[in-house]
């Protein structure tokens, strides 16, 4: 079995990307199954482009997403992906599409098929906060998500697919102790505890 597993670069000014040192983290084993690893530019198209690649490359049989949500206090498992980019921030390339279909032969949207139920219950069982989310936002987490769910329905691959976002770390908050934050060492544990879900025991 094989689980890639993408993150972004850092983004909107941030220095680091939680996703993106938690991903680095990552046993290159969990259980059974080889952890494929991919990092994404934050860029419109260019990341799915490049998920795309490794998708026909390496046939993997899970593809988990990470991404960046700060200002969430908990590990977001994400239920659906929409078909439409929309923000106020530029990408790292200054892209700003405002209500631009991803596809326009896509779907309105496309829900993950990972088991995210089990996927929270185990992550908090762990004593990590984790919940069900029904917003991916309409940024490049959502344009990536929607990107490999629209591949995999439109091709007919045998793969599950889906998205989780990340709170900020300590060290991006320490200027905004308002902001919620999670430790690095819990947000590995809670992407490891999702894998675990999904390899056969």
């Amino acid at each position: 079995m094989k689980i890639l597993i993408t993150a972004f670069e850092p983004f909107g000014g941030e220095k680091v990307n939680p996703a993106l040192e938690a991903m680095k983290l990552l046993p290159d084993k969990i259980g059974e199954a080889q952890i494929l690893k991919l990092e994404l530019p934050t860029v419109f198209k260019k990341s799915i482009e490049k998920v795309w690649q490794h998708i026909d490359e390496y046939e993997p049989d899970i593809v988990i997403s990470l991404g960046q949500a700060g200002g969430r206090a908990c590990i977001s498992i994400e239920r659906v992906a929409i078909n439409i980019d929309d923000t106020t921030m530029a990408d790292n390339e200054g892209n700003m599409p405002v209500d631009q279909p991803i596809f326009k032969d896509g779907e309105n949207a496309y829900f993950s098929n990972l088991p995210i139920k089990n996927m929270v219950e185990d992550i908090k069982k762990a004593g990590i906060p984790a919940n069900i989310s029904n917003t991916a936002g309409t940024y490049v987490c959502n344009h990536v998500m929607y990107g490999v769910l629209y591949k995999i329905h439109k091709e007919k691959l045998d793969i599950k697919a889906g998205f989780i976002h990340v709170p900020f770390i300590p060290e991006q908050v320490v200027n905004k102790p308002e902001r919620a934050s999670m430790s690095l060492e819990n947000i590995v544990k809670a992407v490891e505890i999702a894998c675990r879900v999904l390899v056969p025991k």
